[in-house]
């Protein structure tokens, strides 16, 4: 009886010591156990469905969602409730339509101009039960841009929204010489060869079309088109797969949302974040989403008060805006109690906390086409992520040293790249493997190339190459530092500074640019800045400057300011320097160069001077 008691007491007194020591020294061991255990059960069920003929896709989910709960809000839209019966129905109609009208066939591309509406989604679903891939186009995006992404995706249909068809003013003529049809969300069209698409749908049938014509036989096939910038210039058209959709479709229920849940979507679809996670989050758990037209910093809490929002998505912009409302007695009143994003710096973090409550924040890092996410599950402030033994097990990342100066990866005698030590800020690469794969880019292999880094480490293996630094302590957690290389964010937005210079270029008094992105005060991201050479013999003209940057640049990518140079610095490879410039910033008191600030009142670009500086600083000059 003794020794038994003796055997129990040890026993209990080394799971004690054990459970001492593992939240000493491994805080955070079960939670990451537990978490990894349910993304790996939910990736073995995508494995385990291409072995079989169960191949299920997010329209698939959504049918099945349709029948089950088909009286249920899916999406409310200012104001109105539109059910998964009606989205279903009325996606339904989009396809008959498709099929006789437009007379599209499976394996076609269609590109969708259009705002956030519920029609988005149902012209979306619509083409998926044809069987057509359909490219996302930026609504920001305008001429030449825009003729390009056609191009590179093989769309030879577009679906534009009723209040996006003055956007096409300049290149229908173009898109029309290119025997591409363009079929407006409108009753009638004052275009003659612009076809309408509502009375069409007032008089489909809301039956459904045959499925086997969205079956697949692989997840590997691509579903969507979705363009992001890059250092190429133009943009670029991410392939976005089934087994990427479906992976994305379960962020909300990898953080612990729930069908009771209800979704405010203010970002736009045609990003991954609102589409892919947002609307895909929505339908694998069968819940409500709130889709807003437009973000609203102003209604944006009575929104979640009336429509009684647990689930927001963000971008750490989006938070800051809501920061600087003015302070009200209702700003802890709301049911919110999880947001999902990204970009979200320490400083607005807590303020938005201190303000509006303990919402749990749960950052997500991925970009719209690579292979490698990170999600900062524990909510630790100030991280994208947490990595630690199990996850490095299964997603093979590394942070190797790079040098700013140069612009390049930092490699040793035999040209392989070098490891940063734990804390150490490093470019972050992903291995592509069967496990991790890349799906590239459409259109040109070249591009899907550029993005890669091979013989890195050994001879014939190949990384992604996400073009971020980042750093991860000794902890796990993984922190970002900044974007390298030709590209820069900007109000939610991936900025290519080779599309600007190049749009800039076109000036007739410019002679030479160099875009970047410079850090200001207060404002997530960078704001764009172009320093510029002047023709011999001439001179910046600020007004005629602003109006080719508002005609042919998006809002979010246009110069906010301009630094007037007489030498551009080079760097040892003959690239422009851009390093120096972006230290230096755009402060006039410590720059001996012109400086100059796009103003939309004077509808000119103007001096910087010292007290308009010192406003924008201060906040008083929105930018």
């Amino acid at each position: 009886m003794t020794l038994s008691l003796g055997w129990l007491s040890g026993l209990f007194a080394g799971l004690f010591s054990a459970h001492v020591l593992q939240t000493l020294c491994f805080p955070y061991f079960w939670r990451d156990i537990f978490f990894l255990l349910k993304v790996v059960r939910y990736g073995a069920r995508l494995e385990l469905s291409k072995l079989t003929s169960s191949v299920r896709t997010v329209l698939d989910r959504f049918v099945q969602q349709a029948r089950r709960i088909p009286d249920k809000p899916f999406v409310i839209y200012d104001g109105r409730v539109h059910t998964y019966r009606d989205v279903e129905l009325r996606s339904n109609r989009l396809a008959n339509v498709f099929l006789e009208a437009v007379k599209l066939r499976k394996g076609e591309c269609v590109a969708l101009l259009m705002n956030n509406e519920p029609d988005f989604l149902c012209a979306w679903f619509g083409l998926a039960k044809v069987g057509c891939s359909v490219a996302f186009l930026n609504t920001n995006i305008k001429s030449k841009a825009l003729l390009h992404c056609f191009h590179c995706c093989g769309a030879r249909t577009l679906i534009v929204g009723s209040d996006l068809v003055e956007c096409l003013d300049g290149i229908l003529s173009s898109l029309l010489e290119d025997n591409i049809q363009v079929w407006a969300m409108k009753s009638q069209s004052e275009h003659p060869q612009v076809l309408s698409l509502l009375d069409k749908i007032d008089a489909a049938s809301d039956q459904p079309v045959p499925a086997v014509l969205r079956a697949i036989t692989s997840l590997k096939s691509p579903t969507l088109y979705i363009f992001t910038s890059g250092t190429t210039g133009l943009p670029k058209a991410a392939v976005i797969t089934h087994l990427q959709s479906l992976k994305a479709a379960a962020g909300f229920w990898a953080f612990g949302a729930t069908e009771d849940d209800v979704m405010y979507i203010p970002l736009p679809l045609y990003h991954s974040a609102a589409s892919l996670i947002g609307i895909g989050g929505t339908i694998e758990l069968g819940a409500t989403c709130v889709l807003k037209k437009k973000f609203s910093a102003s209604q944006f809490w009575n929104d979640c008060r009336k429509h009684d929002v647990t689930v927001f998505q963000y971008i750490g912009e989006l938070c800051r805006y809501l920061c600087n409302q003015p302070k009200t007695a209702k700003d802890q009143v709301h049911k919110v109690r999880m947001g999902v994003g990204n970009g979200l710096r320490q400083d607005v973090w807590r303020e938005f906390h201190s303000r509006f409550g303990n919402i749990k924040m749960c950052e997500v890092y991925g970009s719209t086409e690579g292979n490698l996410c990170f999600m900062n599950h524990i909510g630790r402030i100030g991280t994208v992520g947490r990595s630690n033994f199990f996850y490095r097990l299964l997603f093979k990342y590394d942070l190797v040293k790079y040098d700013m100066v140069k612009d390049e990866p930092v490699t040793d005698p035999y040209g392989f790249y070098q490891r940063v030590e734990k804390g150490e800020t490093g470019l972050l690469l992903s291995k592509v493997s069967t496990m991790s794969p890349f799906f590239g880019y459409a259109g040109s292999k070249q591009l899907t190339e550029r993005k890669l880094k091979r013989n890195v480490f050994v001879k014939g293996d190949a990384y992604f190459n996400t073009g971020d630094l980042m750093a991860e302590d000794q902890e796990g957690f993984i922190c970002f530092r900044d974007r390298v290389g030709d590209t820069f964010r900007w109000k939610g937005e991936n900025v290519a500074t080779t599309e600007v210079t190049e749009t800039l270029g076109l000036v007739d008094f410019i002679q030479e640019v160099n875009v970047y992105g410079v850090e200001v005060q207060g404002h997530e991201g960078r704001a764009g800045m172009a320093a510029v050479i002047a023709r011999p013999g001439l001179v910046l003209d600020g007004r005629k400057l602003f109006e080719h940057v508002t005609r042919d640049i998006p809002a979010y990518a246009r110069p906010l300011f301009i630094r007037l140079q007489e030498v551009m610095e080079m760097t040892s490879t003959f690239k422009q320097q851009k390093f120096q410039l972006v230290q230096s910033g755009f402060n006039p008191s410590t720059i001996s160069d012109p400086l100059y600030v796009l103003d939309y009142q004077q509808e000119s670009y103007i001096p910087l001077t010292d007290s308009i500086y010192r406003s924008i600083l201060a906040g008083e000059r929105k930018l």
